[in-house]
């Protein structure tokens, strides 16, 4: 009999991401991350892949980002020297690049750039272009003397303690408070040790590529001055001449990734005229010499993988333009896949498994891919450009679940006002029909995410406790095109239906659940939605509302994106459309809820602030609902998922413990 899956085994799962081909394609490199509870942070080493054998390449535990230099040789970021841990806590920015051989043998220290990297190209055997996260106050010390270096350093110190803002946004989840920070593009040659600043100061850097001849670079983004309009601006730099003109002005396009191809470049961008923020974006070309761009390839669906999961930890690409062709994750119903553009626009799948691809690389000759199937961990995998010949290339997560119960995923499909839908259900462990057992219904963010068939711990091991764990995918979610997306102006409307529905749906098909012992978490839109729920329905015996969003008021203008984000999703601003927003707010039927209620929330999540858990906890207690917050210091939008290891064990354990409360 195999053995129940345990709140912490998620400690010994292995994440895999940012896989990279060799030039010449016959090795693959990839980053391994580890949860390490007792540091309480996450290792990350680089390990290569062959068809072959499996290597680890670093040891020290904290490695990933990378470029290949030559199909030998590998440059990889790291803070390892003390001199240069010392002078980056005395505020000093610096990011060491080492270099070690795929043959064996200790890395050596390369060269090192004053400024924060956060990704890298090799430009030829002298040159790399790289884009760094710019502070306008203090970053400029990279190109300073000695005199004005020690003088921004004191200020830097001086002004530690105060944040002081004149734009929006003036903090991002995940990246603390970015006030008059840019991703700007440089170059670096390492032969003449000379750093050249590419983009205006201002220019916010989304994405750029180097053309073949390696004589141009294209970059796109947007300047600003005191908040982005969220249109890009596509410009060209020279590396000979050394000089930037704009190929496209900042007018239309929300731009995604670009490339040269064909003679021209490649524009993945969308307009958001007909959806809104969350239209999928759609293939162009833009002319070089005239600037004019053209729809080459129209395309209903996501380009890049919605498809969730509590099992990944750092992340990859998800389009990359190979000869004459351009290779794309995609998100189709349930699962992403691996599709196909051809010069003539026409679109293929090239590989379509049952559960997510998460990242790629392309070579002359192989696909490589990191993904999930069904009931799996991540692993890497390979296959020929057209999508056969499949061959796994990794073990890491293969021993972890030889006597472990993994439920399999039962699927269930229906139909809610003329709509075809569908959702799974995890039965429980040793499941007997004649028993009764209790239920948890988990709902996804975004709202624009899919759940799938795809490894999820939290579900697994509430199904190996003994409930039914059942999920879906409503309106409002990737997967089936824009129209079915399209949620704006109606959150908690035919979404909030769609999900009652299935509940009605899952508690036919199985009589064994208990109706009486059902409860229903979710975080960020899944948050909103159990906030909403319980404000609607007695129906739940107990909830957890994670990240969530209770009041659309607040949220527009506390929120790193509330700002654009509330206009476009409820369709309205807090001046003119004020009730609308309340309507739309769970908090407003806060007064309703009779439901016993958990709150999990983190102190520097900026996207769902803290004050949304806040608003709604507070007012249930007022009220006299039995209801527990539990807030995590130093933890963003991302806990579940990428937050430090002990905390992610805090936190399962306050949902379990709640539903074992209240539910068993």
């Amino acid at each position: 009999m195999k053995k129940a899956i345990q709140l912490k085994d998620f400690l010994t799962y292995h994440y895999l991401s940012n896989v990279q081909a060799s030039p010449d394609g016959t090795t693959l490199a990839c980053v391994v991350a580890q949860a390490n509870e007792n540091d309480n942070t996450y290792t990350s080493t680089l390990a290569l892949l062959s068809e072959k054998k499996v290597l680890p390449l670093t040891g020290y535990g904290k490695e990933r980002m990378y470029v290949w230099e030559d199909n030998t040789h590998i440059l990889f970021a790291s803070l390892r020297d003390k001199a240069d841990i010392e002078a980056a806590q005395n505020g000093e920015e610096r990011t060491c690049f080492y270099r070690i051989s795929t043959q064996g043998g200790e890395a050596q220290k390369a060269f090192t750039l004053p400024l924060t990297v956060t990704s890298i190209q090799k430009l030829d055997d002298t040159r790399f272009v790289f884009t760094a996260n710019y502070d306008l106050h203090y970053s400029s010390m990279y190109q300073s003397n000695d005199a004005e270096k020690q003088r921004l350093l004191k200020a830097k110190k001086e002004n530690a303690d105060y944040e002081v803002f004149d734009e929006l946004p003036f903090y991002g989840n995940g990246a603390g408070f970015i006030n008059k920070t840019r991703n700007s593009l440089f170059m670096y040659d390492c032969k003449n040790e000379v750093i050249t600043r590419i983009s205006e100061e201002n220019f916010q850097v989304g994405g750029y590529a180097i053309d073949e001849k390696k004589e141009k670079l294209y970059y796109f983004g947007e300047a600003y001055v005191q908040k982005p309009k969220n249109k890009d601006t596509v410009c060209v730099y020279d590396f000979k001449r050394q000089v930037t003109h704009v190929l496209l002005p900042a007018k239309e396009y929300a731009i995604r990734f670009l490339a040269e191809w064909q003679g021209e470049l490649l524009v993945v961008a969308s307009t958001q005229r007909e959806y809104g923020m969350n239209e999928n974006a759609k293939f162009y070309l833009l002319d070089k010499a005239s600037g004019e761009m053209k729809l080459f390839a129209d395309y209903e669906d996501a380009i890049g993988s919605s498809v969730g999961s509590d099992c990944r930890y750092g992340g990859g690409k998800s389009i990359k333009v190979w000869k004459d062709a351009v290779y794309f994750i995609s998100t189709l119903t349930h699962r992403s896949v691996l599709r196909r553009l051809d010069a003539q626009g026409i679109i293929s799948t090239v590989y379509e498994g049952s559960g997510s691809v998460d990242d790629f690389d392309v070579t002359k000759d192989k696909l490589f891919f990191v993904g999930m199937q069904e009931g799996k961990l991540q692993e890497c995998y390979c296959c020929d450009l057209l999508g056969n010949d499949v061959r796994q290339l990794s073990t890491w997560n293969e021993e972890i679940f030889v006597d472990k119960d993994v439920r399999p995923y039962v699927e269930l499909a229906f139909e809610n006002d003329g709509v075809s839908l569908c959702g799974w259900v995890l039965e429980p462990k040793d499941y007997d029909p004649k028993k009764t057992y209790p239920a948890i219904l988990d709902i996804h963010g975004g709202p624009k995410t899919v759940y799938g068939k795809v490894f999820y711990h939290e579900m697994q091991l509430w199904a190996n406790m003994g409930y039914f764990v059942f999920f879906m995918n409503p309106r409002g979610g990737d997967g089936y095109g824009n129209r079915f997306a399209d949620l704006r102006g109606a959150y908690g409307t035919f979404d909030y239906e769609d999900l009652m529905k299935f509940t009605d749906c899952v508690l036919e098909k199985y009589p064994a659940i208990d109706q009486q012992r059902v409860g229903v978490t979710g975080g960020s839109y899944g948050g909103f939605m159990t906030n909403w729920i319980i404000g609607h329905t007695n129906r739940f015996a107990a909830a957890a509302s994670q990240r969530s969003i209770s009041n659309w008021i607040s949220f527009a203008y506390t929120s790193d994106i509330g700002n654009f984000f509330a206009l476009d999703q409820q369709g309205g601003n807090i001046w003119e459309d004020h009730e609308k927003l309340w309507w739309h707010s769970p908090l407003k039927y806060a007064q309703n809820v009779k439901t016993p209620t958990l709150f999990i929330h983190s102190d520097e999540d900026y996207r769902c602030p803290l004050s949304e858990g806040y608003q709604m906890y507070s007012a249930l207690c007022d009220l006299g609902i039995e209801t527990r917050m539990c807030m995590f210091h130093g933890e963003n939008h991302e806990l579940s998922r990428s937050g430090k290891p002990r905390h992610r064990v805090r936190r399962l354990e306050e949902i379990t413990n709640w539903f074992e409360k209240h539910l068993k």
